[in-house]
């Protein structure tokens, strides 16, 4: 499998820092791609395109969420040494600490910063909804419940037809999630909660906390669980102020680093 296609890179030029972007369930790489225009220009946004959509729609979508891991991790290995942050909503969230903590584990070059987005903290997570196994009628009524997919698609039934079977395997990669206990990672980590998200609460969103050595502040937001999309502003006028301190020293490790070789 060709490697470049995992990566949705918005940036035509290389940058000083790159943000790395985790989509919820049944999303598009794509849709990370106009944040490029509207972050810090020192920051490169590139986003994982799982199979099974875009233009890996006709490969098979993955559903076992371990075997995920594995193969992000063989797509950073291949990234260089670029420092990064990870951003990810929902499942985009599991898969962003999971990763993170798979290349700690194994030695890795890990984020500067985790950004994770309407997602349970996964110690006080509660078994989902076996969401993957509804009939295409109750997980459409499902889908409109979560109020992340517009109306027009929704109601589009060729297009829908076509977007379900992706659909459900995102769904079983949440059923198929298990959390097991490690070190805390020694990443900061910024937690986004929508107000009205029945996902989240403050016990979750602290929770976050239990998972790190290095601190973790939670950021509140007007909106549902697909807050990032009804306060998009805000969302990324936090990132621009949660990842801009990285960016000094990444300037100045860069240039110590052209002094001496």
């Amino acid at each position: 499998m060709k490697k470049d296609l995992w990566l949705v890179n918005a940036s035509p030029q290389p940058r000083a820092f790159r943000m790395y972007c985790f989509c919820y369930a049944g999303g598009n790489a794509l849709g990370f791609l106009e944040w490029q225009g509207r972050i810090d220009a020192n920051i490169e946004i590139c986003a994982f395109q799982l199979p099974g959509r875009g233009a890996r729609f006709h490969e098979a979508p993955m559903t076992k969420f371990d075997e995920l891991i594995v193969a992000l991790a063989e797509v950073m290995q291949k990234q260089g040494n670029m420092p990064f942050a990870f951003f990810g909503h929902s499942l985009g969230g599991l898969v962003a600490f999971e990763l993170a903590r798979y290349l700690s584990r194994k030695g890795l070059p890990t984020p500067r910063h985790l950004v994770l987005s309407g997602c349970h903290a996964p110690r006080y997570r509660s078994t989902p909804e076996a969401l993957h196994l509804l009939d295409d009628g109750a997980l459409l009524e499902k889908l409109r419940e979560l109020n992340g997919t517009p109306t027009e698609i929704l109601e589009h039934a060729e297009l829908m037809k076509m977007l379900l079977p992706t659909i459900r395997a995102d769904m079983a990669l949440v059923h198929d999630y298990v959390y097991r206990t490690g070190p805390p990672l020694a990443i900061p980590v910024t937690v986004f909660a929508g107000r009205d998200d029945d996902h989240d609460g403050p016990e979750q969103c602290a929770g976050w906390g239990e998972e790190t050595s290095a601190g973790c502040a939670v950021q509140w937001f007007a909106g549902d669980h697909f807050f990032i999309n009804s306060a998009n502003e805000e969302v990324l006028a936090c990132l621009n102020r949660t990842l801009s301190g990285y960016l000094p020293l990444v300037r100045s490790q860069q240039l110590l680093a052209r002094h001496i070789y």
